[in-house]
């Protein structure tokens, strides 16, 4: 003969058999938060439906994805907005310009075109029209005659000049070479910084839904032991 009494439940006043009856006691502590939340009168002494139980659990389900979701897209949010308003030092280093005074810009023209063949052409064009005007044309008898003694000076003078204006391009390239290894210094420290960072957001994020996991699989586990008590009888 089945049992055909019954209990008024304290959060709805209605009626369920005796054999759906919850004690708020038995409740894990997120769903009962979500059952006091409504009804603040509720106590451990109280008694629910298993019916009314299962909403609530849905609900803190529920409750848990639209979190989950939420923060994810405040977490876009943020990394938008940061990518926004903070400059990173990558931007920084191509937005400066270099600053140079005249005598730099010399020498680096100087520089350049002495270590072109343009400059290697052209001067050996011009000896050989030196020395083939003063020989064959001047027949050695001309303002520089065999063995060319202005020439001689006038390329002394040339590497003189030249040595020195190549040594300063030199010192200048050595402490943009210096410059530009700092910045390379500070963009990897930056880089190495935020890697710690984000390692750090996603031990505590995967930590944060482990327990939450866990709460989820014991309210689904305690949903298929009510399915199966309800079937058994």
């Amino acid at each position: 003969m089945k049992n055909n009494s019954t209990f008024k439940s304290a959060i709805s006043d209605l009626e369920f058999p005796e054999s759906e009856k919850i004690w708020g006691k038995s409740i894990h502590d997120p769903i009962l938060g979500l059952i006091v939340k409504d009804y603040p009168s509720f106590c451990d002494t109280d008694c629910i439906g298993v019916q009314e139980l299962n909403v609530y659990r849905q609900k803190y389900i529920s409750n848990y994805l639209s979190a989950e979701m939420g923060a994810l897209s405040d977490l876009e949010k943020n990394v938008i907005t940061s990518l926004k308003e903070d400059k990173s030092i990558v931007s920084i280093v191509e937005d400066e310009e270099e600053t140079r005074s005249f005598g730099q810009k010399i020498a680096d023209q100087v520089a350049d075109f002495g270590g072109s063949w343009t400059f290697i052409i052209s001067f050996l064009a011009f000896i050989v029209v030196w020395i083939g005007s003063n020989v064959y044309i001047l027949v050695n008898k001309g303002f520089d005659p065999y063995p060319f003694i202005l020439l001689n000076l006038i390329l002394s003078c040339i590497a003189a000049l030249q040595a020195p204006v190549i040594m300063m391009s030199q010192n200048r390239q050595e402490e943009k070479d210096r410059n530009r290894a700092k910045k390379d210094y500070m963009i990897n420290l930056k880089s190495e910084l935020e890697i710690r960072m984000i390692h750090d957001k996603i031990d505590h994020l995967i930590m944060h839904q482990q327990q939450e996991l866990i709460e989820i699989q014991k309210v689904q586990i305690e949903m298929m032991n009510d399915i199966l008590n309800q079937v058994k009888k």
